[in-house]
């Protein structure tokens, strides 16, 4: 974990550092290293919303004339083929939603099954490996740039 989260709460350190752990894992489809990360992932309150935070920042930075129907399939299709060659588990279903809500497009109350905590927690780090090798940059700037979104957002609510 890099020093510039030092000053983040001891919450928002554990996402970072099991946000990290389990983006690395899944870059180097390492299944040993994917299950202790996911749990602490799931375990740590909001890690969805700054992993949902690193996931809009990549999507408007490889995608800066905006994404249509198109992009989002492309980006859902390339995520579920590399993954499912070492996660034969992988669901389109929570994928999408993870998309959707990075864009601010999903409902859960339109969805029959929303996945729950863990299932988000198994898929966002797939999802946010795929989107740093398109964009072919480290994790640590996006995440930095999320946990300042959500300062900013709590500071003004």
């Amino acid at each position: 974990m890099t020093t510039t989260w030092r000053h983040l709460p001891a919450s928002a350190r554990e996402i970072a550092g099991a946000a990290t752990e389990a983006v690395a894992a899944a870059r180097d489809r390492d299944a040993g290293a994917y299950g202790p990360a996911v749990d602490r992932l799931t375990a740590a309150d909001r890690a969805g919303l700054v992993l949902g935070g690193v996931v809009r920042l990549l999507l408007e930075e490889t995608h800066p004339d905006g994404l249509d129907g198109d992009d989002v399939r492309q980006v859902l299709e390339r995520c579920v083929r590399s993954a499912a060659q070492w996660r034969p588990e992988v669901d389109p279903h929570v994928l999408l939603v993870l998309l959707a809500g990075a864009l601010g497009v999903y409902d859960p109350g339109d969805d029959d099954a929303p996945p729950d905590p863990a299932g988000i927690a198994r898929h966002a780090p797939l999802l946010v490996a795929d989107l740093l090798a398109a964009a072919g940059r480290p994790l640590e700037g996006y995440l930095t740039a999320a946990f300042a979104e959500v300062a900013r957002t709590e500071l003004h609510d």
